[in-house]
C-alpha cells in the first residue's frame, strides 16, 4: 500500500548515496532534505505554537476566573481557541508525518541491506531479535530524545511556557517512544530517528530566526498572568507525600456535592475559620428564633464550632469547604442571600457568583472601628450592602463612594452584636474587689510594636508604685518572635510575679475584662476593654498600622484615631516618663472615666444590646424581599404563557 512512498525515498536515497558512498551518511542526508521539504509544515507549527503562546494570558485569566471549574474553562478555552484562530490538533501532524516517513523507510532498509554492498550488515539488524552491538542503536535513540527535550525546554516557544509537570510529560513520552523505536526496528530506521532528533533542534533554531517569538508574545502580561494562576494553585497545597491522602479531602468532596445537591438555598454564611462565629451568631439566631428558614454555614475550618453547634439545631446545614474548592464555591453560589466578613470580595480569588448573577451579598463587620485605615481602598467596592456598626463607618462609605463615583451600597443601621454579648457577660460576672489595681499591657504584633520598640520603657515606670502590671502579648506574637518574647521575661525573671506577670494562655480573656487600666498601640483589643468595661485605655504612638494610603483623602480622622483621646490618652514614645501620671489619675477618677466612655459608646454604636436582632432582621427582609420578587417573575411568565396560548388558539381559529 505503501509502495509508492518506498519508490520516492529510494529516487531520494539513491543520488545520496552516489554522492556521499555511504548508506550511513545517505540516511543523515536523507533526513536533512525531509527536514527541508517538511520546512513549510514546521514553519505552520511555529506560527500555531506563537498563537498559543500568544492566547496564554487570556487562557491563564480564564483559568483564574473560573478556577476549579472544568466544564467552564473547557468552554472559555474553546472560544479563545476560535477567537484566535488556534489548531489544537495542529501539533500532531509533524507526528503523523514521521509515522508515515518510518512505515515507508521499512522497504527502503531492507532493500539496502539486501543488496549485500560492504557496510550494511548492520543497517538492518533488530536489537530484539539480533542482539549484540545492534543495542547501541536504542541508547543512541534515547540520547537524542534526551537532547531534544532539553533543547526544546528551552527554545521551543510553546513548550517553554509549558509547566515542569507538561514538560516532563512530553519529554517523558518522546524519549520512552524513542527507546522501543530503537528496540523493535532495524539499525538503519534507528538511525533516520537519531538523525530526525538532533536535526529537529536545528529546525527549531531556524524557525526561531524566521518567525521570531518575541515579535508576536507578549511576555511581562504572559508573565503576571503565570503569577496570578500560581498564586491560586499554591493555595491549600497538598502537604506530606502523594501517597498519603488528605484525610480531610474526601469529607470536603462530599460537603461540596451536598452543598449544591440543596436548591433553593435562601442565605448562606461564609466563615473563614471558626473564630468567625462570634461575629454571625447573632443573626443566626434570631433567624432561627424568628423565622423558618435554614442556615447554609459554610466554613474553612474543619474543627469549625458550627458543626458541634448543628447537632442541637437541624436547621444550621454546615460545610467544610478549603481555599482552593471554596474558589469554585463561590463562582458558583446559587442563594438569594451571602453574608461575608471577608474583605475584597472579586479583587481577588474570591469572586460573586456567576451562575446567579443576582445574588445579594452583605458584608459583616469584624471589628467596631474605621473602614478606610486597615483595609484596603477598594475592600468593600463589590458588595451590595455593609452591615454597618456605626455612624462612622455609613459616614466614610458614604464619602468613599461619592469621591470615587461607586453606585450607592445599601447601609443598614445594624450595630455590633459581639459587643452586645461581651457587655451582657462582664455585667454578669462578679467583681469582687481587689487588693491593689492592675495594669494590662497588650500591644498588637505588627512591626514596631510596644514589646519591640519600647518594652522596657513602658514597663519600668511602672513597677513599685503599688499596681500589678500583667503583659499579654499577641497570641500571633509569641508564634513569630519566641526568642523576643523569652528574652523580655528572662530580663525581668527577678521580680515577682505579683508584680509583674507575663501571660501565657490566651484562650481566656479574664485579664483584659479584670483589668483597670489597658495600654495598647495599634491593636483593636481597646475595643473590648474600653467600650465592655467602661474603663479607659492608654494608647502608645507606635507608627500606624496602614493598608490604605490613600486614607486622607475623603478628610475624614479614622475612629482608630480618634477614639485614642475619647476612651483614654494617647501618649508619644517620646513621654513615656508622663505613663505613671496618666495611669494614677485614671485610676483615680473610674466614674468620670465610666460615664465619658458610656457617653461615646452611646453615640459609637447602633442598636446597642440590639445589634443581633438588628442583622437578623434585616437579613430576613432581604430573603423575604428575593422571594417576591422571584415569585412575581413566576406569575409574569405564566401570564405570558398564557396569553401565548391565547394567541395561538385565535389563530388556529
Amino acid at each position: 500500500m505503501l509502495s509508492w512512498i518506498t519508490d520516492i525515498f529510494m529516487a531520494v536515497m539513491r543520488p545520496c548515496y552516489d554522492l556521499t558512498q555511504n548508506w550511513w551518511l545517505t540516511i543523515l542526508l536523507f533526513t536533512l532534505i525531509v527536514k527541508v521539504v517538511l520546512m513549510p509544515l514546521s514553519l505552520w507549527c511555529q506560527w500555531n505554537s506563537i498563537i498559543m503562546v500568544r492566547m496564554m494570558p487570556a487562557l491563564n485569566r480564564v483559568k483564574v476566573k473560573y478556577f476549579g471549574d472544568q466544564e467552564q474553562i473547557g468552554e472559555r478555552q474553546s472560544e479563545l481557541n476560535r477567537e484566535y484562530h488556534y489548531h489544537p490538533l495542529l501539533s500532531l501532524i509533524p507526528l503523523a508525518v514521521q509515522i508515515i516517513i518510518l512505515f515507508g523507510l521499512v522497504d527502503v532498509i531492507h532493500a539496502i541491506t539486501d543488496s549485500g554492498a560492504a557496510g550494511t550488515e548492520f543497517l538492518g539488524l533488530v536489537p530484539m531479535e539480533d542482539g549484540g552491538t545492534s543495542w547501541i542503536m536504542p541508547i543512541l535513540a534515547t540520547l537524542s530524545a534526551v537532547v531534544m527535550g532539553v533543547a526544546s525546554n528551552h527554545i521551543n516557544p510553546l513548550q517553554r511556557e509549558q509547566s515542569t509537570a507538561e514538560k516532563n510529560s512530553t519529554n517523558g513520552l518522546s524519549i520512552a517512544l524513542s527507546f522501543f523505536l530503537g528496540i523493535y526496528v532495524a539499525a538503519g530506521m534507528a538511525f533516520y530517528w537519531v538523525c530526525s532528533n538532533l536535526l529537529s533542534v536545528v529546525v527549531q533554531a531556524a524557525c526561531n530566526l524566521i518567525i521570531r517569538p518575541a515579535k508576536y508574545v507578549d511576555y511581562d502580561d504572559l508573565s503576571a498572568s503565570k503569577v496570578e494562576l500560581a498564586e491560586l494553585n499554591n493555595l491549600s497545597k497538598k502537604k506530606g507525600p502523594w501517597w498519603k491522602p488528605d484525610p480531610l479531602a474526601k469529607r470536603e468532596k462530599a460537603d461540596y456535592k451536598r452543598f449544591f445537591s440543596i436548591v433553593g438555598k435562601h442565605v448562606v454564611f461564609y466563615s473563614e475559620r471558626s473564630g468567625f462565629w462570634r461575629y454571625f451568631q447573632g443573626a443566626i439566631e434570631w433567624l432561627l428564633a424568628n423565622s423558618d428558614v435554614c442556615i447554609h454555614y459554610v466554613t474553612g475550618d474543619p474543627n469549625d464550632q458550627v458543626f458541634e453547634y448543628a447537632k442541637s439545631h437541624p436547621r444550621v446545614l454546615p460545610y467544610y469547604i478549603g481555599e482552593k474548592r471554596l474558589i469554585t464555591l463561590m463562582m458558583k453560589m446559587d442563594a438569594d442571600v451571602v453574608v461575608m466578613t471577608l474583605e475584597d470580595l472579586d479583587n481577588f480569588y474570591i469572586k460573586r457568583s456567576y451562575v446567579k448573577k443576582d445574588a445579594f451579598y452583605a458584608f459583616m463587620f469584624h471589628h467596631m472601628t474605621s473602614t478606610i485605615l486597615t483595609a484596603r481602598r477598594e475592600a468593600y467596592d463589590n458588595y451590595d450592602a455593609l452591615l454597618c456598626v456605626g455612624p462612622h463607618q455609613r459616614d466614610e462609605v458614604r464619602a468613599a463612594e461619592k469621591l470615587r463615583n461607586l453606585p450607592a451600597k445599601e447601609l443598614p443601621e445594624i450595630g455590633y452584636d459581639l459587643l452586645d454579648r461581651e457587655i451582657a457577660a462582664y455585667q454578669a460576672r462578679d467583681h469582687e474587689a481587689k487588693s491593689r489595681p492592675s495594669i494590662l499591657i497588650a500591644p498588637s504584633w505588627q512591626e514596631d510594636n510596644i514589646l519591640d520598640l519600647c518594652a522596657d520603657d513602658v514597663i519600668r515606670p511602672l513597677l513599685g508604685r503599688g499596681w500589678r502590671v500583667m503583659v499579654r502579648p499577641h497570641p500571633e506574637y509569641t508564634k513569630r518572635f519566641r526568642a523576643r518574647w523569652e528574652a523580655l521575661q528572662a530580663r525581668y525573671a527577678d521580680v515577682p510575679a505579683e508584680d509583674l506577670y507575663f501571660e501565657q494562655d490566651f484562650s481566656s480573656s479574664e485579664s483584659i475584662l479584670e483589668a483597670d487600666v489597658l495600654m495598647t498601640d495599634w491593636s483593636s483589643v481597646f475595643c473590648e476593654f474600653s467600650l465592655v468595661t467602661l474603663k479607659p485605655s492608654v494608647f502608645i504612638d507606635t507608627p500606624m498600622k496602614v493598608s490604605n494610603p490613600d486614607w486622607q483623602e475623603l478628610g475624614i480622622e479614622p475612629t482608630d484615631v480618634s477614639l485614642r483621646n475619647e476612651v483614654g490618652r494617647s501618649v508619644s514614645p517620646d513621654d513615656l516618663s508622663k505613663l505613671p501620671d496618666i495611669i494614677a489619675e485614671m485610676i483615680s477618677n473610674p466614674d468620670a472615666w465610666h460615664d465619658r466612655i458610656e457617653e461615646v459608646r452611646s453615640h459609637m454604636i447602633f442598636n446597642l444590646g440590639h445589634g443581633g436582632e438588628a442583622a437578623g432582621r434585616y437579613l430576613l427582609g432581604k430573603i423575604l424581599e428575593k422571594q417576591n420578587a422571584r415569585a412575581c417573575e413566576d406569575v409574569e411568565a405564566k401570564d405570558e404563557d398564557i396569553h401565548d396560548a391565547q394567541e395561538e388558539r385565535d389563530e388556529d381559529l
